[in-house]
């Protein structure tokens, strides 16, 4: 029933899963006699046998007993109540969450206890030394490979973060019941912490009641990186690094990093009115404040490690230069104290040569979890707290920020799985008053204020620490991380008083720019280690943390931003207005390219600083200013949505040297870091048509391909979506235009001498072009994966895939693997002519008859509304954007999310495969069986795009989506339901036929299992949305109802495993 993890086809341990799916069911029914009681709990199961023995007639082919079974269960739930109904939906709902929750965890129990993990690292590279591959080579293209994960806040995220935490507690205990040394009484102790979560999340609300900001799907990715990412990089990468040297002689470069994080949480901006300016440049800065408390924390540990007192000259001297550094800023401390300690001048303080207190977790090894068990399931945030406990040695850094840091403060509490509360390095617990009788209200306040002062503290601990010269042996690599650590305090200081818009004095050399900052004292320790013979110790926490810092850089993940190109063309309407140069985008391309390349020439800004525009243009001038500020170091590329022509790219190109221009005279300076490179997003199939000769029509301008070469290094980065061509032509039809698409731009690519990036754009869904990452890879036309590659992971994607270190580490092995297959050994092209032609018959088609349905048929808008619960799907908060980017309520300006929502939740899932029928019987019946048989087996992209297409044919349910349309939909539409279900059956017969599979999912029975395990809670949840449907469209301002349906919403969604 999922479609969101790489490993859908291996089978998982059925014993164990069903085992821990009886359990947590039979512990939720504990729960539940206790909380709603045994009379509802009669109900509930009588629910449940209804609809297990209605799956089982259908299963066993006994069509008439099933449907009286359904008929009789939907009798049923249409005589309970209002509170009823809402409680069986939440038990149903958390039924099948539970059930999503064992599966996840047999995932991952199962990667981990195979010794041959398919698709590994060490698989891989053995296969492509065993098909020919030199060592030579093979080493090569895995440190020039440059893979990056881009996560995005599209809102598909269905469940509050407070439930997926409580649902992280679940399967980490279901991983300590697996343990064999435990005993009876610890067992019991484990099933009352199961019983004690389980009774916790029935008695929390699971419906958000506000929308998140911008800021709030910002904080959620980085909690991501933190909780997840931030352990699994560097596992991945001594994967990779030993995988390497078996096959290869040698590991992998310190610094090299195959893959790398982006994000658009925060930089999105495409129809989306929230994400502002001021939204980006905070979420830049936040994001490189949690980098440097991460950084911190395992700065800390590493003081510890490293206590040996051997090291190299050069290690040394600077240990040496760093004491006495600190002699003379103590001395001039001092005089500053004696000669005015009222006024407790706001020193930055150091790190003292010695630690104070072990951190938590410094006594693991660096890949252990700091949990109370070796456990791959991370620590957890505290939601919602506004508390920040204070360092130890920075407890009043954050005095001066003013109370609404809250963005800060909100990323800086961690619990464990005790429940106690550490501060955000790691250290002791919070301690904001000095010990004693009194409370620091109770002291007079100068004497308070001295006491929490930075000069308060310095006097206190020198009370309690050695001074330098009395520490027998340097302890050089302490020495030296302690100034890290004050560098990076200084740096996280800095970016607070950024954050909260207070003046900023400190001198460049006191806090880390840039990344190679940071490293330069690290590979200095690393290189010593290594030259004192102590190489096993460099290469464990002090290389993990090196390879986090050249993964991760200052900034975690750089942010995209991305804007609608009818939003740039406003832009310039405005600028060439007030310049009397008339309107921009009334103007032809040729004369568009010939204005902006000359302007492009040019040494002078173009946007005068006293005009005034509407706030929209401003808003975009002021993001590009932001940009401009920011720069290549934080920011990644900017996109642009809906982009058709070669003006579309210089329009951004134009307006972002004229912001950098801009600011640069300001600051007296240049601006931080380079321009942005610019990328193009071909959406619609007419633009993904026009895709190959927009590139080579931007290529000829001579300014731009010199641009190229000079600040992007002879790269060209170009992003094909695939939301809004399934949206607008049909899955299938979307599918062939995105491979055509590729095909056209790497050939105008290669024409120019210019490397191309491909940037793919694909959500979660298979209407969205979601699917196995592996097997989406290696579909791709040859030649487009050379080596490089950028992807979107979406919503529920992100958290399905890298909410857990060892989920997290399979699927970053996963990109890599595939990348490397993709260039090593490119998947092969079509073999014969006819094939493309076939492809081309099937895709002209499918789209006819996809459009002629969705957009041409003047009753199909009112069905959808009528049939689906699309119109209510707004009101469920999961995320900060419209579902429109229009107002108009046409589908054309529906975004695709809620399009693939909206039917998933009635089971059709009518996108995904909606035409693809019509397109392979059309070819069928012209005697082009076997050739489709043949493409099938030797054409990986057709083969690709059927299996998914059969996947989503496995997913849809023909009863329940006539039952919808039965009951809500009107009398005189119900015809064009038949004729779509009609459809689907015509899709399912062709594409058996191709396939030569008797029945749907024949080669993924693991799937198929799973689907009919969900299915007796997944059905009644369905029926039970239907009559809440029914009711509250006969009373639109019952809020209670409105609740229960976006429960079920949910539910259905848990038990479909995905939303859009």
């Amino acid at each position: 029933m999922t479609d969101i993890t790489d490993d859908i086809a291996e089978e998982i341990s059925s014993r164990g899963f069903e085992d821990d799916c009886r359990l947590l069911g039979n512990l939720l029914n504990d729960v539940l006699q206790r909380e709603v009681g045994p009379k509802f709990m009669e109900k509930l199961e009588k629910t449940r046998i209804l609809a297990q023995s209605a799956c089982n007639m259908r299963m066993a082919g006994i069509e008439d007993t099933a449907e009286l079974l359904e008929k009789q269960l939907a009798a049923e739930l249409s005589k309970m109540t209002l509170e009823e109904a809402q409680s069986l939906a939440r038990a149903f709902s958390h039924y099948l969450n539970l059930t999503g929750i064992a599966e996840t965890h047999h995932r991952v129990t199962k990667a981990r206890s195979s010794s041959k993990l398919s698709k590994s690292c060490d698989d891989t590279l053995n296969q492509l030394v065993q098909c020919g591959v030199s060592p030579d080579e093979l080493y090569d293209t895995v440190c020039k490979q440059e893979v990056e994960i881009v996560l995005t806040a599209h809102p598909t995220q269905i469940n509050r973060r407070t439930l997926q935490y409580k649902h992280i507690r679940i399967a980490h205990l279901l991983e300590y019941n697996d343990r064999p040394d435990l005993g009876d009484e610890d067992r019991e102790m484990l099933i009352e912490d199961l019983v004690r979560e389980l009774s916790s999340i029935w008695q929390t609300d699971e419906l958000r009641r506000h929308k998140p900001t911008p800021v709030d799907e910002a904080r959620a990715g980085l909690n991501i990186v933190e909780q997840s990412l931030w352990r699994a990089v560097p596992h991945y990468l001594r994967r990779l690094s030993n995988a390497l040297k078996k096959h290869t002689g040698k590991p992998l470069p310190l610094t090299c990093t195959p893959i790398k994080l982006g994000s658009w949480m925060g930089g999105d901006r495409d129809g989306n009115p929230n994400v502002t300016a001021k939204v980006t440049r905070d979420v830049s800065l936040l994001s490189r404040w949690m980098a440097m408390d991460l950084y911190m924390r395992e700065v800390d540990n590493l003081r510890f490690e490293l206590s040996m007192n051997h090291c190299s000259a050069k290690l040394s001297r600077l240990a040496h230069e760093i004491l006495e550094k600190e002699k003379l800023e103590d001395r001039h401390e001092s005089w500053s104290q004696q000669s005015d300690r009222v006024q407790f001048k706001n020193h930055s303080n150091h790190a003292p040569p010695l630690p104070q207190q072990l951190p938590a977790g410094a006594d693991l090894p660096s890949c252990a979890e700091h949990n109370d068990v070796d456990s791959h399931y991370p620590r957890l945030d505290l939601p919602g707290s506004e508390f920040m406990p204070f360092n130890r040695e920075d407890s009043q850094e954050n005095l001066m920020l003013k109370e609404s840091s809250s963005d800060i403060r909100k990323l800086s509490i961690k619990t464990h799985g005790n429940g106690n509360v550490n501060n955000s390095a790691g250290n002791a617990q919070p301690v904001v008053t000095p010990r004693g009788s009194f409370t620091s209200g109770q002291l007079p306040l100068q004497r308070r204020l001295f006491v929490e002062s930075q000069i308060g503290r310095n006097s206190f601990r020198k009370l309690l620490e050695p001074s330098s010269s009395q520490i027998p042996g340097m302890a050089p690599y302490r020495v030296v991380l302690g100034n890290v650590k004050e560098k990076l305090l200084k740096t996280r200081k800095r970016l607070e008083l950024l954050l909260e818009d207070l003046p900023c004095e400190h001198d460049s050399w006191d806090y880390y720019e840039t990344s190679e900052q940071l490293l330069e004292p690290l590979l200095l320790c690393y290189d010593s280690l290594q030259s004192c013979g102590s190489g096993i110790l460099a290469d464990g926490r002090l290389a993990d943390l090196i390879r986090r810092v050249a993964t991760f850089k200052m900034v975690l993940m750089k942010l995209d931003l991305r804007q609608e190109s009818g939003r740039h063309s406003e832009t310039l309407d405005a600028i060439t207005q007030y310049l009397d140069m008339g309107t921009y985008s009334e103007w032809d391309e040729d004369k568009k390219l010939e204005f902006l390349t000359r302007e492009l020439k040019g040494k002078r800004p173009l946007v005068p600083p006293t005009i005034e525009v509407a706030p929209d243009v401003k808003e975009v001038l002021d993001t590009f200013r932001v940009a401009a500020e920011l720069g290549n170091d934080s920011l990644g590329a900017y996109v642009i949505s809906m982009a058709s022509n070669a003006s579309d790219v210089l329009a951004v190109e134009l307006l972002q040297k004229d912001a950098r221009l801009s600011v640069a005279g300001e600051l007296g300076r240049p601006c931080p870091g380079g321009t942005l490179r610019v990328v193009p997003l071909f959406e619609t199939v007419k633009d993904l048509r026009e895709a190959g000769s927009v590139i080579r029509k931007l290529l000829s301008i001579d300014w731009y391909h010199a641009h190229v070469i000079k600040n992007h290094n002879g790269h060209q980065e170009v992003m094909v979506g695939y939301s809004d061509s399934g949206k607008d032509a049909g899955r299938f039809t979307a599918a062939w235009e995105l491979y055509k698409a590729q095909e056209d731009v790497v050939a105008a690519c290669n024409e120019y001498g210019i490397k191309v990036t491909l940037f793919h754009g694909r959500g979660g869904s298979i209407g969205r072009g979601g699917g196995p990452t592996h097997l989406a890879i290696q579909s791709q036309p040859p030649g487009s994966v050379m080596g490089t590659l950028r992807s979107t992971e979406q919503g529920e994607m992100v958290q399905a895939k890298f909410g857990l270190p060892q989920m997290a580490v399979r699927q970053l092995e996963i990109y890599t693997t595939a990348v490397l297959l993709a260039t090593l050994r490119p998947p092969q092209p079509p073999k014969e002519e006819k094939w493309r032609s076939l492809m081309d018959e099937i895709s002209k088609i499918s789209c006819t008859t996809y459009r002629n349905t969705v957009y041409e048929n003047p009753e199909f808008l009112a069905y959808f509304h009528e049939a689906t619960p699309q119109a209510e799907l707004g009101c469920l908060n999961i995320g900060s954007r419209p579902t429109r980017r229009k107002t108009s309520t046409g589908i054309g300006h529906l975004r695709a999310i809620p399009w693939i929502f909206a039917w998933t939740q009635t089971r059709f899932v009518l996108p995904a495969w909606l035409g693809v029928g019509a397109g392979l019987k059309g070819v069928c019946e012209k005697g082009h069986t076997e050739d489709l048989r043949a493409m099938y087996k030797d054409w990986p992209f057709f083969q690709s795009t059927v299996d998914l297409i059969e996947m989503v044919l496995g997913k849809a349910d023909i009863p329940m989506a006539k039952h919808y349309d039965e009951v809500l939909v009107s009398p005189s539409r119900q015809q064009l339901g038949a004729e779509l279900r009609m459809e689907l059956l015509t899709a399912e017969k062709f594409v058996l036929l191709v396939t030569g599979h008797e029945k749907l999912s024949e080669n993924n029975k693991s799937l198929r299992k799973l689907i009919e395990n969900r299915l007796p809670y997944l059905n009644p949840m369905n029926m039970l949305q239907v009559e809440i449907l029914k009711r509250l469209r006969g009373d639109e301002d019952n809020n209670k109802l409105r609740d229960a349906l976006l429960i079920t919403i949910n539910g259905i969604a848990a038990g479909m495993r995905n939303t859009g």
